[in-house]
């Protein structure tokens, strides 16, 4: 019996948009969700970490879900003239992450240098995420620059990668760990 996983139609370096639409597997638009999928995959890793604490698994998996419907709105071709919105995305969860962050610092340690990545585990998988989450975005504004894409989902995954910088910092913070930072040359 032959597995449901495979189906063979990709052979060619096609695949299927939502409503089965047909495109390049290196199309922009399959760049930009294939890199959010990417994004999500290094949250799960910082996710499976038993060190996470339970306040920032919960807003990792919260951002993994919303992850999928900016996937899903991705994988949707629009229709010229159109303007659709990006379901489960608007602008209270902007507001929202807006929140997240302003937490996250007022409980962080001021630093007045440039941080690099790294620190604790988490901390530097944080770091590895919010590298991901930066390249979604660009790839999200080249589809943008294209076609038309929600402007709110633009503004959250730029929120998301300031969140996601602050959420490392207080890693580190919560494991007792310095932050490495930038030495310049004198």
């Amino acid at each position: 019996m032959k597995s449901n996983l495979y189906t063979g139609t990709g052979d060619n370096g096609t695949t299927s948009l939502v409503g089965g639409e047909r495109i390049s597997k290196i199309s922009t638009r399959l760049e930009a969700y294939g890199t959010v999928d990417e994004f999500s995959s290094f949250l799960g890793v910082v996710l499976s970490n038993p060190d996470c604490p339970i306040r920032l698994k919960e807003q990792f998996l919260e951002i993994q879900n919303r992850l999928f419907d900016a996937g899903c709105y991705l994988a949707t071709s629009v229709n010229e003239g159109e303007t659709p919105s990006c379901l489960g995305i608007d602008s209270c969860l902007v507001k929202s992450l807006e929140q997240w962050i302003d937490i996250l610092d007022e409980e962080t340690p001021k630093i007045r240098t440039f941080v690099l990545p790294g620190g604790c585990v988490l901390a530097a998988h944080c770091h590895v995420a919010r590298t991901v989450c930066r390249r979604a975005e660009r790839r999200i504004l080249e589809l943008a620059a294209q076609e038309y894409v929600d402007p709110v989902l633009v503004r959250w995954f730029n929120r998301l990668s300031d969140y996601l910088f602050i959420a490392a910092r207080y890693l580190n913070y919560c494991q007792g760990v310095s932050e490495i930072t930038w030495s310049p040359v004198s």
